[in-house]
């Protein structure tokens, strides 16, 4: 994970508000009013006990009018600055999503080939939620304490010019200095407070997929004691976390208190001089302790704004997240003609995975790649897919290199199965479509006749029309197999590269998937990779590898 200081991660996500500047605007123009229309609520207070001390009841009417006008208008006016912030932030989540998805389009499919899902949800889901508090709570607050602040400090200042520096200092340390102080003392907590949350997330979501396992092996003490311990370690974050917010509004409070003692006392101070009349200090005294609404939701910001910044650092670590291939938009249009790599050398992570690596795949063919598990079988196939660019050596499609075909048309030459399929909680026919979501029923059903699926089809109560469960919960593994690789024939692609498209079945659904391959021998180029002899045995030409090579 980058590390951003927390001025980088706000001055990036206010850049995202550019769009919306307009409602920004209104935002602030209504919170400076609510906040002017809140203070003096408490200073025509004073003054209207002032003037029936001084005897000028006349003048009481008048004020009691403007305070009932205050009064009602806060409400509005506090109504309508929380809408435009809202509109704001519910606009640029959108805005955010949307971005965040586009990412994960670009780094598809390989950075997130490895990436923990758990984690990775946390980030799209809860960090996300949590800039709400940012874009509604955070950056229009600012601006109005900045606006309000200014201008008492510069009206108190009327009065005498001592009075107003001292409001401005009382200002800067509630507003300024506590939410500084806080963020320095809260240092890293909120940020290894998100980063346990994802890893929380990947755990329970790696438990619920594993749930049978654990059942069957009865392992579930030891699992219930491993999420335990990542509980307990998040909520003692959290606890820290409370704790800070505490202090931080303690030392907020205490401030205030100890800021307005100091402005009746300096106001006492100048009224004994003769400097300034009785009502300054009244009016000083009441107008300071009344004005703080704006720099305390600054200083509670000291605090609370870390796990915001720290959720808005993990978004942007996504955001900013350099794809292992970039998408060829500008490349050659090919039409299949066959597929060659040629001493091709590979290391993963700094791991090497395939050394001087030679395939020819003729149009038409079916060629085995067999060898024992981590030999770089499947490494291979992703590299024909440009999963990733080689170190050493070449992949070629058509003659063309692979880096210089445009990748809409490179997947359009391509079909990819693998030894787990996965089904939506969908139709099996929507299911189907997503490898053409323009397919014809009849395209769907030829589809599923080639892989040997469409008997057990219609066999179901609604045929094509049948729900299938969330991951594919109903279906056998022979059967989600069968249609995986309708899937692949639905796409219609002139190489089909299946991963282990057997090995998680029994003899009797292996030759139904073999059988469907073999009818379409000669239509379509297939590279299979497989442990399974028995699985070889449809194969034009087999290659083994061994250790990331190829032997003899």
């Amino acid at each position: 994970m980058k590390k951003r200081n927390g001025f980088t991660v706000m001055m990036r996500l206010i850049g995202l508000v550019r769009p919306l500047t307009g409602y920004m605007l209104i935002a602030v123009v209504l919170g400076v009013a609510g906040f002017v229309c809140s203070t003096f609520l408490t200073i025509l207070g004073a003054w209207s006990l002032w003037n029936t001390i001084i005897n000028h009841p006349e003048a009481l009417g008048g004020l009691l009018v403007l305070i009932a006008v205050f009064g009602a208008a806060r409400g509005f006016l506090r109504y309508g600055e929380q809408a435009c912030n809202h509109y704001i932030a519910f606009k640029l989540l959108a805005l955010i999503r949307d971005q965040v998805f586009g990412a994960l389009r670009r780094l598809c499919p390989a950075k997130l080939d490895g990436r923990d899902k758990g984690d990775l949800i946390s980030v799209i889901t809860s960090d996300i939620e949590l800039l709400e508090v940012f874009y509604a709570h955070t950056i229009s607050p600012v601006l109005i304490a900045l606006l309000m602040c200014g201008g008492m400090s510069v009206w108190l200042g009327t009065f005498h010019p001592l009075l107003g520096v001292l409001a401005a200092c009382s200002y800067l340390l509630v507003g300024v200095v506590v939410p500084l102080a806080a963020a320095k003392r809260g240092g890293d907590t909120a940020l290894r407070f998100r980063s346990q949350t994802g890893a929380l997330s990947a755990f329970m979501l790696d438990s619920l997929r594993g749930l049978s396992q654990t059942l069957q092996y009865g392992d579930g003490e030891n699992r219930l004691r491993m999420l335990k311990e990542q509980s307990d370690a998040l909520s003692v974050q959290e606890a820290k976390m409370k704790r800070q917010t505490g202090t931080v509004s303690a030392a907020a409070n205490t401030l205030i208190l100890v800021c307005s003692l100091a402005m009746l006392f300096l106001a006492a101070a100048l009224y004994r001089q003769g400097a300034v009349g009785f009502e300054a200090v009244l009016i000083g005294f009441t107008a300071l302790i009344s004005s703080f609404g704006p720099v305390v939701a600054l200083a509670n910001l000291g605090a609370t704004l870390q796990n915001t910044l720290a959720a808005g650092n993990r978004v942007l670590d996504l955001l900013e997240e350099t794809p292992q291939v970039e998408e060829n938009i500008d490349g050659a249009e090919i039409t299949f003609a066959g597929a060659e790599c040629k001493n091709v050398s590979f290391s993963y992570d700094g791991q090497p995975v395939l050394e001087d690596v030679s395939v020819t795949l003729n149009p038409g063919s079916i060629v085995g790649i067999c060898g024992r598990s981590g030999s770089g079988k499947s490494t291979l196939l992703k590299l024909f897919m440009r999963f990733w660019d080689v170190h050493e050596g070449h992949i070629s499609l058509s003659q063309t290199p692979i880096a210089q075909i445009k990748t809409s048309s490179l997947r359009d030459a391509q079909g990819y199965v693998t030894q787990d399929t996965h089904l939506f909680h969908d139709t099996i026919e929507n299911n189907l479509k997503i490898a053409n979501p323009n397919a014809t029923r009849k395209q769907v059903m030829e589809a599923c006749q080639k892989a040997s699926v469409h008997e057990f089809i219609e066999s179901l109560p609604n045929g094509y029309d049948t729900e299938v469960g969330e991951l594919g919960d109903g279906l056998s593994g022979g059967e989600r197999q069968r249609l995986g690789i309708a899937r692949a024939f639905l796409h219609d692609a002139p190489l089909v590269l299946l991963d282990e498209p057997t090995s998680n079945l029994d003899s009797l659904n292996e030759s139904i998937i073999l059988r469907s391959l073999k009818k379409a021998h000669g239509e379509k180029t297939f590279v299979l990779v497989s442990h399974r002899a028995s699985t070889m045995r449809i194969a034009d030409e087999q290659i083994f590898i061994e250790k990331g090579r190829i032997s003899s």
